[in-house]
C-alpha cells in the first residue's frame, strides 16, 4: 500500500510517477465536476435537458472511478497521489450535487449544511493529526459506501421532480438512498472522529497504534 501524505506525492513528482493512467482518469473526473455542477444550475436547462446530461456526467465519473482503481491493481500503478486525488474527487461532486440541489430547493439546506460540515471539521482534523505523524485517514468501505449512496440518491432525486410514471417510481428509491446515504455518511464521519480522539489520547512517542490511521514513518 502507498503512504498517504504529501511527502510521498512530492517524492513520486520527483520520480516521474505522476503520470500514470489511473491518475489521468482521476483527472478527469475531476474536471467533470464544474460541468456537472453547471449543467445542475443553468438557467433554461430544463429546456435542453442539462438535467440528465448532468446525470451522464456523474454517470461517467462512477466508471471512470470503478475504471481507475481496476487499472491501479491489473498495471501496478498505485500512488500517494492517486489515493489522495480518488476520494477528494468523490467529495468534490457530493458537495457540488449537494449545493445545486439546495439551490433548487430538492435537498434541504439543513442536510445540506450537516454533511459539508462533516467534511469541514474532518479537514480540520488533518493538521493535528500530521503534527503528530499520521497520514489522513484511510479510506473504509463504510465511507465508500455511504459516498455510493449518495452519488446514486442525486439522479434518483433530480428524476423525482419530473411528472410521470418514471418520477413516481424514482422517488421512493430516491429518498431511501439519500436517508441511507446521509445517515452512514454522518455515521463514517463519527468513527473517523474517534479515530481523531484516540489518536490525540496516544503519546507521540507510541503515535501509530490508534487504528484506523496511517502512521508516517
Amino acid at each position: 500500500m502507498v503512504e498517504l501524505s504529501l511527502s510521498s506525492v512530492w517524492a513520486e513528482v520527483r520520480r516521474g510517477r505522476v503520470l500514470t493512467v489511473p491518475n489521468l482518469l482521476s483527472v478527469v473526473r475531476l474536471a467533470g465536476v464544474p460541468v456537472f455542477l453547471y449543467l445542475l444550475l443553468v438557467p433554461g436547462g430544463a429546456a435542453w435537458g442539462a438535467d440528465i446530461w448532468a446525470v451522464v456526467v456523474l454517470a461517467l465519473g462512477g466508471i471512470t472511478d470503478w475504471l481507475d482503481g481496476k487499472l491501479a491493481r491489473l498495471l501496478d500503478q498505485y500512488s500517494a497521489l492517486g489515493a489522495l486525488l480518488d476520494p477528494a474527487v468523490d467529495r468534490l461532486y457530493i458537495l457540488a450535487a449537494l449545493v445545486a440541489l439546495g439551490v433548487r430547493d430538492v435537498v434541504p439546506w439543513w442536510a445540506v449544511i450537516a454533511l459539508v460540515a462533516r467534511d469541514l471539521v474532518l479537514a480540520a482534523t488533518l493538521p493535528v493529526l500530521r503534527a503528530r505523524g499520521y497520514g489522513p485517514y484511510q479510506v473504509t468501505y463504510l465511507g465508500k459506501g455511504a459516498t455510493f449512496l449518495l452519488l446514486y440518491a442525486f439522479p434518483l432525486l433530480l428524476a423525482a421532480q419530473a411528472q410521470g410514471w418514471f418520477a413516481d417510481l424514482a422517488r421512493p428509491f430516491a429518498y431511501a438512498f439519500a436517508v441511507w446515504g446521509t445517515t452512514l455518511y454522518l455515521y463514517t464521519g463519527a468513527l473517523y472522529m474517534a479515530q481523531f480522539v484516540r489518536a490525540l489520547r496516544t503519546p507521540v512517542d507510541r503515535a501509530g497504534v490508534a487504528g484506523g490511521l496511517r502512521h508516517e514513518d
